[in-house]
Formats: C-alpha cells, sequence, structure tokens
C-alpha cells in the first residue's frame, strides 16, 4: 500500500519540500499538499497584491535549489523583457516578488509532470486544518471545510503567523473595520481616505510595503508610523563587499559579550574607512545556526532584548531606491515616524483617535488617523493563535515550544518534532520559521531550500526503509 505524505502549507517551504520528495524520489508514494488559499506555491511571501514589492536580496542567491546557485537567475534570463539585458545587472538586481512567485508556480508545474512519470499522486487540498490528531503513529487531519484525511507522515510547513495585537486598554477597537491586523492583504491599503492620516504600528519591512502599498492606490494623506525604537531600517549599500577578518575570532561556544566585543572591535576597524556595519553581519550568515545554539538559555534571552533590534537592522535591509523613496516622503512631511508605545485606541465615526507615549518627547501624544495597519511582524508563540491546530497540539502536550517560545522544539538534525514529555515524534516533521528557537535565522530562501532538500531526504529514507521491511516480510 502507497504512503501518503501530508504537507501543510503550500508558500516556499512546503513546495519546496514536496519538489524535493519527487525530484529525490525511488518508489511510488502519494502527497497531499494542503494550501488555506488558492495561492499554493506562491505563499504569502511571493503573492504580494502589488507587483513594485521586491525581493530584499539580489537575484543570483534566489535559487531555490541549494545545488544550482544560478537557477533563479538563469530562468529570468529566459523570460521577457529580462532575456535582452546583462546578466550581470540582473544578477546584482532586486527583482518582483510576484516574479518569484511566477518561479515556484513553474517548478511545480515542472514537478508535477515528473511525478506523473514516477506514479506518485499528488492531490491539492485548498482548506484550513482545523485539527490534527496522532492516533496509533497515523496523523488525522481535519478540514475547515473539506472531509478528514489521514496520512502516514505529515509535514508542517506553515510558514510565518500574523502579527498580534498590539498591547493598548480598550482591546475592543481590533473588532473596527479599520483596524487590519494582516498587512499582507489588499484590503489594508484600499478605500482610504486621504483627509485623515493613517497609522502604521510598526516600522521595519512590512511597513515599507505598506506604504509602497498606500502609494500605488493613490493615498495622498499622511502616514504614521509608531514602535518601540522608530525607524531604523537601513539599505543594501555594500552588495557583493565581503569582510571576514573577524571569523577567524569566533569559536564554538564563545559566550555572547565576548561575541558583540569582536563583532564591535570590527566594526570600529571598517567604519574608519567610511565601511558601515552589514558585511560584517552579512559574513556570519554560514554560522548563525552554531553560534545560536552555543548560546545558553539567559544569553539567547539578552539577545532578544537588548540586541535582537540592532542584529535586525544590520541584517534585514531594503533596496537603495526603496530606501530613498521612504526618505522623501519624510523629508516632504508625509511619512512621521514616531519611537514610542501604544497607550489607547478610540474610534467614534470612523475617526479613530490613538493616544501613545512619545520616548522623545517624554510624554503621550495624541493623533487622529482614519485606519490603523497591524506591522509589527509576525506571531513566534504559537501556543497564542486562536483557533489554530498547532495551539491545539500544544496545549494536548503532542508539540512542544522552544524555552523561548519562538516556534516548536525540533531535532534539528531530522526535523522531527518533540512532544511535552520531550519524546521525539517519528513521523511529524517541521522547517521554516517553526525552528526560530533552534536555529534563530530560518526564514529566508538560503535556509529555507537547504531545510527542504534535507528534511526530504530523510522523509525518502525512512519511508524506503519501511517498503523494503514490508517486501522482506512477504
Amino acid at each position: 500500500m502507497s504512503k501518503i505524505v501530508g504537507i501543510i502549507g503550500g508558500g516556499f517551504s512546503g513546495t519546496m519540500t514536496a519538489i524535493q520528495l519527487i525530484k529525490n524520489a525511488e518508489e511510488p508514494f502519494s502527497i497531499y499538499i494542503i494550501s488555506e488559499k488558492e495561492d499554493l506555491n506562491r505563499g504569502i511571501a511571493y503573492n504580494s497584491y502589488s507587483d513594485h514589492h521586491i525581493l530584499n536580496v539580489i537575484a543570483k542567491k534566489m535559487s531555490a535549489f541549494p545545488d544550482k546557485p544560478d537557477h533563479f537567475l538563469d530562468w529570468v534570463m529566459t523570460k521577457d523583457p529580462y532575456k535582452y539585458l546583462d546578466k550581470t545587472l540582473l544578477a546584482n538586481s532586486f527583482l518582483s516578488r510576484n516574479l518569484y512567485g511566477d518561479y515556484l508556480c513553474e517548478l511545480w508545474r515542472e514537478a508535477l509532470m515528473e511525478a506523473e512519470k514516477k506514479n506518485i499522486q499528488i492531490v491539492e487540498i485548498n482548506d484550513t486544518v482545523a485539527s490534527l490528531q496522532y492516533i496509533q503513529h497515523k496523523i488525522s487531519l481535519s478540514f475547515k471545510f473539506a472531509q478528514k484525511v489521514e496520512v502516514d507522515v505529515c509535514i508542517i510547513a506553515t510558514g510565518n503567523q500574523i502579527p498580534k495585537n498590539p498591547r493598548i486598554n480598550n482591546l475592543a477597537f481590533y473588532q473596527s473595520s479599520n483596524y487590519f491586523q494582516n498587512p499582507w492583504i489588499k484590503d489594508s491599503v484600499l478605500n482610504v481616505k486621504s483627509e485623515l492620516p493613517v497609522l502604521i504600528v510598526g516600522n521595519g519591512l512590512t511597513m515599507v510595503d505598506t506604504i509602497i502599498g498606500l502609494k500605488e492606490q493613490n493615498f495622498k494623506g499622511e502616514i504614521y508610523s509608531i514602535s518601540p525604537n522608530g525607524f531604523n531600517i537601513l539599505p543594501h549599500r555594500h552588495t557583493g563587499m565581503q569582510y571576514t577578518s573577524h571569523i577567524d575570532e569566533i569559536y564554538d561556544g564563545m559566550p555572547l559579550n565576548e561575541l558583540v566585543r569582536v563583532l564591535n572591535k570590527h566594526i570600529k576597524i571598517v567604519r574608519n574607512f567610511g565601511v558601515s556595519a552589514e558585511p560584517i553581519i552579512d559574513a556570519l550568515r554560514p554560522l548563525s545556526h552554531k553560534i545560536w545554539r552555543g548560546l545558553s538559555k539567559a544569553e539567547k534571552a539578552i539577545f532578544m532584548t537588548r540586541l535582537r533590534h540592532l542584529f535586525g537592522v544590520a541584517r534585514h535591509r531594503i533596496p537603495l531606491h526603496i530606501y530613498d523613496k521612504i526618505q522623501k516622503l519624510r523629508i516632504d512631511g508625509k511619512l512621521h515616524i514616531q519611537s514610542g508605545n501604544l497607550i489607547s485606541i478610540e474610534e467614534e465615526n470612523d475617526v479613530i483617535e490613538v493616544t501613545y507615549y512619545d520616548k522623545k518627547l517624554h510624554t503621550s501624544q495624541t493623533i487622529q488617523v482614519s485606519r490603523v495597519i497591524n506591522c509589527t511582524g509576525p506571531e513566534t508563540d504559537l501556543s497564542k493563535m486562536e483557533n489554530n491546530f498547532i495551539s491545539q497540539c500544544i496545549q494536548e502536550g503532542l508539540f512542544s515550544q522552544d524555552e523561548l517560545r519562538l516556534g516548536l522544539k525540533t531535532n534539528i538534525e531530522n526535523f522531527k518534532l518533540y512532544t511535552k514529555e520531550g519524546i521525539e515524534i517519528r513521523n511529524i516533521y517541521t522547517l521554516g520559521s517553526n525552528l526560530k528557537g533552534e536555529l534563530w535565522e530560518t526564514t529566508a530562501v538560503n535556509e529555507l531550500r537547504q531545510q527542504a532538500d534535507s528534511v526530504s531526504k530523510v522523509i525518502l529514507s525512512e519511508l524506503n526503509q519501511v517498503e523494503r521491511q514490508l517486501k522482506k516480510n512477504f
């Protein structure tokens, strides 16, 4: 009897895991790939409502395959209007996210043809997983609309969650039609009245995308952004530059304070030559997982409270021309960046009054806006998600969280989840953002493509062992 592999999540991680399973398979089996919306393969990241939302990584680093570094770039060079452009220019360009979504969709179509040749059954389920039950080593998945299915292996590739609601005095506001908890949907920037400003809570990369979306929809009013740290986003200023002198000074198990000392020393060196810190942080990328796992729980907590923001600013940058657009809006008085914390939000007759504590002025301030868009970043404490099968599994003890509640406790050698009692589940796997607590950096294509390749090989190896054992018994 053919084994069934269920993949929950149809974005990059789910799609590439399925593709790698098909690519590396030697025996027939079935794959059920489950996507909540009709955006299979694209997920949230590459199904943007705007073609002006672009990748934050240059094209030559965006291959979906770890063993084919130029795969995306070569694919782009076959498409109009890119086929007539200089390859070096394209390799160092920031291209459209929707274009990257087209790339993933084409990879999936090719994989479906290969699956048919290998007699691998593919079932696409467009629905939401309502619950997951583990019964006698089988995984039963119930859905919001469709009938339940039973799979032999389950891969949780759910990606990033929507942001949590900020703390305010009156939580009733979050039921307002003028509040958008999910900033990645087009409705968040549609039909906005220009008579009053818009408030964006948070000012990271999603804030930038939201501003682009508002301007694309011809919003002419003012925009306010409030976050604890204010606007610190940096542009890509040293594309292609490498600096690795500090790497030789980093060793396994290095204490956090010693690591910070080394980094600060080299940041001071490069700044003397007019270079900012980004190349130093970028050079840590191959070591980031080992460094993170070598930190103690206390050191990780210190990093999260004191250093996370600084690290994020240096690591997650935006293309220079997008940065210039944001700065021009600030200069023109159309974008106001505030460092502070929300206190209360009250709404009356479609006018929203927001009170916040201004860290610069050391006093509370009030502004009136017509809309509030939550761009605070994905929720990482999965136990707090409402009506979600992962939080249900955490509550029941089937899954457990890492010590900082950044994701799910997982054996990173084989991607298998742990129960509350610390028992490894033999046939439930995860990858991507659910490994944040284990690896910290685990949401970019660079990590996800390797994880998809690795987890597929683990699963196929174990499926083949079962198949061989069955043949031996009969």
